[in-house]
């Protein structure tokens, strides 16, 4: 029927009923929901106590303050450990911190060995576009902050991303928001610049290129970096060595091909 808190109770006149005392619509969840998802509604509702409700809504018991507080050390350590490290939990933490120089050598050395290849694919990328080069120098002059932009829009979309399963949000909860966050990022950045690279060069062909490969990797940018943690993730894999390595090395050959057929459409 509802809920009356100790304090009410002690502080209530000796002629007030439970019905005058007690809140009839308390905070309530219900057994298939997390720890820490149960932490947050008491946190946000300032409640003392959570009623745990079945899915007909027949009342099957209380979260009090007492039980919550152990929940919620356990719940601080495992998402320490997924900001730090996207792990599991803190044991698997402390077992990557602590591993020797060979072991970190196995975890990390085969991810970037893969990025490797992929720079020398972008070598080779960039290499039959060689006679384009050859006609412009210019456009040689930009690659790296394409690349860099790429990059740094993918990392921080990362970080939000790691973050968020940290405290128990989905993928999904955060895809068209992201997505769209990269798409105005690609907009304001390239519109930037445009302006700059045609006031210092005054080849508005060459900005132009560059912008349109900005907008686009910016955007590409944030779906690889939101897809490959949680692909890893849903996988069983550690995210922590693999995603980060492939994610550059996606962004890295996309943003290149973008701007160089941007060029050839464009410029030559």
């Amino acid at each position: 029927m509802g809920l009356v808190s100790i304090e009410s109770l002690i502080a209530a006149d000796s002629g007030l009923k439970l019905a005058d005392l007690m809140e009839p619509d308390p905070p309530s969840i219900t057994l298939d929901v997390s720890g820490d998802q149960a932490a947050h509604a008491m946190v946000e509702t300032r409640a003392g106590c959570l009623v745990v409700a079945d899915v007909d809504g027949s009342f099957q018991g209380v979260v009090t303050t007492a039980r919550m507080l152990p929940l919620l050390l356990a719940e601080h350590d495992e998402d320490l450990a997924r900001i730090g490290g996207y792990l599991a939990g803190s044991s698997r933490a402390r077992r990557a911190a602590r591993e020797p120089v060979g072991r970190r050598l196995w975890h990390r050395l085969p991810w970037l060995i893969v990025g490797l290849l992929g720079a020398m694919v972008s070598a080779l990328i960039m290499g039959a576009f060689e006679t384009t080069l050859e006609s412009n120098v210019l456009i040689a002059l930009f690659v790296p902050a394409i690349v860099y932009m790429a990059g740094a829009v993918g990392a921080q979309t990362q970080t939000v991303l790691i973050r968020a399963f940290a405290v128990g949000v989905k993928t999904r909860q955060i895809l068209f928001r992201e997505l769209v966050t990269g798409v105005l990022t690609g907009v304001i950045i390239g519109a930037i610049f445009l302006g700059f690279s045609y006031l210092v060069w005054g080849d508005i062909e060459v900005a132009i290129a560059v912008s349109i490969a900005l907008l686009a990797s910016a955007t590409v940018a944030v779906a690889v970096a939101i897809a490959l943690p949680a692909l890893f993730q849903k996988m069983g894999l550690d995210p922590a060595f693999g995603s980060g390595p492939l994610a550059t090395l996606i962004q890295d050959l996309l943003s290149i091909t973008t701007y160089f057929v941007a060029v050839v459409l464009i410029v030559t």
